[in-house]
């Protein structure tokens, strides 16, 4: 068995045999070739899709393609411009005027929010949860498609994914599971029955700050053409240059996110005794009411690199710390080698319902960070001289 680490680096499956090239290049071009005018037939790649417009196919892109495969043990990946467009591939492909999609109550703001507009062409959304069993309760005969993180945002709970996908097995459900904040390092939904696992590949697998990105990996091929056809009419293929950024990132996931995830740890535990600070919301803290499905659902003894925390002091004493933060940027996004501080009623949160932030206690003293690569005892000074300023 290859491991995760050493598919990373080679799981695309470059070699050019005349040169000796085993990097992928970055393939610019926007045509290719078209028909091959050694055989008179359409050009064709590994998968059977034709090489002409690099709106359909491109080498590099199906290079960071192989690569997603391989460390979600799936079958079949699509490489989209952003996680955005991934979500808006499956909708559209799957989802028909009658059906039902049930999404987790606490989840990226816009997952929910572009659901919600299909009601338009008379698809229902439902949000239930967040918590395993009333999400499992809403998920009834007639559900089209459901869908998860695994680690949701911005509170770090975690899901029993097992638990879901044994649910929508039972009632003919399709299971997307968003596994960003989790990475494959921690799990891989495909392997407890998920339909679709889906990354913002401009998070952790980038994992540079520096590219937009987004990936569906699937076991079954009869879906594929029509997910590929619809990133085809709607032109949301990952650019090539951003494929090539993404496989460098991809090369190096292990070794930041396992460094990420040491951060996080630190920091959560430094945070619980911190004087200014009301509560914190980690899967690796034993307090945590998720530790033990976190311990159960993921591979490694490591628990993500996010985590947030309220101030006390409510908005007032919360936002004084986001601006006096100076190693750490007051930033949204998250899974980059710089340490990220962001204020979630004004970032992912912002769309959701005001009785839903109230429900899921995402108040005005709540701030989501994402821990970087810095030196451990940097991140502790510079978060222990924002929260005095507070």
């Amino acid at each position: 068995m290859v491991h995760i680490s050493t598919e990373s680096i080679h799981g695309h499956d470059f070699y050019e045999e005349e040169t000796g090239t085993f990097k992928v290049p970055l393939y610019l071009s926007a045509i290719f070739e078209h028909p091959d005018r050694r055989t008179g037939e359409a050009r064709k790649n590994d998968r059977g899709f034709e090489l002409k417009y690099s709106r359909e196919e491109n080498p590099t892109v199906r290079a960071f393609e192989r690569v997603m495969e391989k460390l979600e043990k799936g079958s079949h990946s699509l490489a989209f411009n952003c996680g955005m467009a991934s979500i808006a591939a499956v909708y559209l492909s799957t989802l028909r005027a009658g059906d039902t999609v049930v999404i987790i109550k606490e989840s990226y703001g816009v997952t929910q929010e572009l659901a919600q507009n299909l009601g338009k062409f008379g698809v229902r959304t439902i949000l239930a949860g967040p918590d395993t069993e009333d999400f499992v309760e809403k998920i009834r005969p007639g559900v089209s498609l459901a869908l998860v993180e695994t680690i949701t945002n911005p509170q770090a709970r975690v899901v029993d994914v097992k638990r879901i996908a044994e649910r929508c097995r039972e009632t003919g459900t399709r299971l997307v599971v968003d596994n960003t904040f989790a990475t494959p390092l921690l799990y891989r939904p495909l392997l407890d029955g998920a339909w679709i696992t889906l990354h913002s590949v401009t998070k952790y697998i980038g994992g540079h700050n520096d590219i937009l990105g987004g990936a569906l990996v699937l076991d079954d091929g009869s879906d594929l053409s029509e997910l590929w056809n619809c990133r085809r009419q709607i032109g949301s293929i990952m650019g090539p240059f951003e494929a090539f950024l993404a496989l460098r990132g991809a090369s190096t996931l292990k070794i930041r996110f396992e460094t990420q995830s040491e951060n996080a740890l630190a920091i959560a535990e430094f945070l619980q005794d911190h004087p200014r600070v009301k509560e914190v919301l980690y899967p690796g803290l034993k307090t945590s009411p998720y530790h033990t499905t976190a311990k159960t659902l993921f591979r490694e003894n490591c628990y993500g690199g996010l985590l947030s925390f309220k101030v006390k002091g409510g908005k007032v004493e919360a936002l004084k710390t986001l601006r006096s933060v100076k190693v750490i940027k007051p930033s949204p996004s998250l899974g980059g080698t710089e340490s990220l501080l962001s204020y979630p009623l004004t970032s992912a949160s912002k769309t959701l319902a005001p009785d839903v932030q109230k429900e899921l206690g995402i108040g005005d003293d709540l701030l989501r960070l994402s821990l970087g690569l810095e030196d451990i005892e940097d991140l502790k000074e510079d978060l222990s001289q924002a929260l005095a300023a507070s």
